[in-house]
């Protein structure tokens, strides 16, 4: 599709954000099928040329002037990826685009998203604050209850990380989140 609508940003967006997302496909689930979150995944499983591809797509498509929600994800994707280390990760950029993102798409998923970056660029207390801004919209999502679970973990409240995770696990449906739910869970039970 971008090949055919070579002046369409939005589609060479998409583009670039479904191919960074490939990219990481091999490190995004273990030997037993389990997912591995972004932080502890072994990025050197990582297709790097298929990233500097998409990383250069992306380039193209915001030189079109035009900057819409699939560039906008693509971005995140590609700070993430780009990144040499999650901790490398830079979280005040990452935290800017979704800013831009909410300004046209206006999600309490986008603001829930915002709130993890929020914790690696300002800390957990005022992701935690973000996170609970949006709990009345968002109060039958099992991932802002996982955030809200490590968040309070990073806190030291155990109790609530505890209360959180449980709740996350109750409302996830697919199979392997709720495996993670349920290995969070055990983890918060052991504390």
């Amino acid at each position: 599709m971008a090949g055919l609508l070579p002046g369409e940003p939005e589609v060479a967006g998409l583009a670039a954000l479904l191919e960074l997302h490939q990219a990481r496909a091999a490190a995004r689930f273990d030997s037993w099928g389990r997912i591995v979150l972004l932080d502890q995944q072994d990025r050197r499983l990582w297709d790097r040329a298929a990233i500097e591809r998409a990383a250069l797509r992306l380039r193209a498509a915001v030189r079109l002037g035009r900057t819409g929600p699939g560039q906008l994800q693509a971005g995140i994707a590609a700070l993430h990826a780009l990144a040499p280390s999650y901790a490398d990760t830079d979280w005040t950029d990452v935290r800017a685009l979704y800013d831009l993102l909410y300004a046209v798409d206006p999600s309490p998923v986008v603001l829930l998203n915002r709130a993890v970056a929020t914790r690696f660029a300002l800390g957990p207390a005022p992701a935690l604050a973000e996170v609970d801004a949006v709990g009345d919209r968002l109060a039958g999502y099992h991932l802002w209850h996982a955030a809200r679970a490590d968040l309070l973990a990073a806190l030291d409240r155990p109790a609530e990380a505890l209360t959180a995770a449980e709740r996350a696990l109750e409302l996830a449906t697919n199979p392997a989140e709720r495996e993670l739910m349920s290995r969070r869970v055990g983890e918060l039970r052991r504390r």
